[in-house]
């Protein structure tokens, strides 16, 4: 085992196992020599901390802690400040990934030392509808961002990779705000960070009803919203409320909807019979597509 890894993969959880063991079956199969894996888990209680352990136990996973979490930037944060890779990148318990684009993005980021953060292109589909696939770019907007049109954009945080030691300039999460990846996106743009794009894509979010936001949180959400706009001069581009929570709030209404007409409720549960070959075909899509997609890199400058 390497005393310095090229790369953290860093996972925070609780209660997901069913997820947790799809990612680890496809995670481990790709996990190379130089990299490591950092796992935070918050308490949880339906089995995951106990597979979590016997992988910890066995040195399959690197660094592990396992305690009651403030909020979800509080978990990611823990991650980060112990990960000890030259790159991090985080990895969403139920999203999917392409390791071989994840590897682009690494070999890059090592090749450029400058390069501070890379992001990509994404893809978005729901469990409830595994045949539906978005495919989504924020690339106009980091144009526009590069050329000094615009002074701050946001994207997802699920498909960049951060260079562990810019986090003394661009910082952890911000513990305060819901949308954590909205505000963490505006606040390395505005900080003008060395960003590159990736016009492939090294995941896929997958929303389902166990990862809807409250709706009764939208009200803060617009809140902060607000003054995220304000104090890192974002000019708006249909992302105010970020894209990975707008997918969870129609998510959230579609389930809704259902549940008001009297028909039968959507569950995890009801699709987890079929969850393993929904996950599969998703990681081989997102892996083709990266093949007959290739992906090229856009530097800041």
């Amino acid at each position: 085992m390497p005393e310095n890894f090229n790369l953290s993969f860093i996972i925070s959880t609780k209660n997901r196992l069913p997820f947790l063991k799809i990612l680890f079956d496809h995670l481990l199969r790709n996990l190379s020599s130089d990299e490591e894996l950092v796992v935070v888990d918050g308490n949880s209680t339906d089995g995951s901390k106990e597979f979590l352990l016997e992988l910890f136990e066995n040195g399959t996973i690197h660094q592990l802690i396992i305690e009651p979490d403030r909020n979800q930037a509080h978990g990611w944060n823990k991650a980060m400040l112990i990960a000890r890779g030259i790159l991090i990148k985080k990895i969403i318990d139920d999203d999917v990934f392409c390791f071989n684009a994840i590897r682009a993005c690494k070999d890059y980021m090592l090749r450029n030392k400058g390069v501070d953060v890379v992001i990509s292109n994404d893809l978005t589909s729901a469990l409830i509808a595994p045949e539906t696939l978005s495919k989504n770019s924020r690339l106009a907007q980091f144009e526009k961002w590069r050329t000094g049109l615009i002074p701050s954009f946001t994207f997802s945080d699920v498909h960049m990779l951060i260079r562990r030691s810019s986090l003394s300039y661009i910082g952890l999460y911000h513990t305060g705000y819901i949308n954590m990846d909205w505000e963490y996106g505006l606040r390395i743009s505005h900080l003008q960070a060395n960003i590159s794009y990736f016009t492939g894509y090294n995941a896929l979010n997958v929303a389902h009803p166990e990862t809807v936001t409250s709706l009764s949180n939208r009200k803060v959400i617009q809140e902060q919203g607000d003054k995220g706009r304000l104090f890192y001069d974002y000019p708006g581009d249909g992302y105010e409320i970020s894209y990975w929570s707008k997918i969870k709030i129609f998510i959230g209404k579609l389930i809704y909807k259902i549940r008001s007409s009297k028909k039968v409720g959507i569950s995890v549960s009801i699709i987890r019979k079929d969850l393993n070959e929904i996950y599969d075909n998703y990681y081989e899509l997102i892996d083709q597509l990266n093949i007959t997609e290739a992906g090229k890199f856009v530097k800041k400058g």
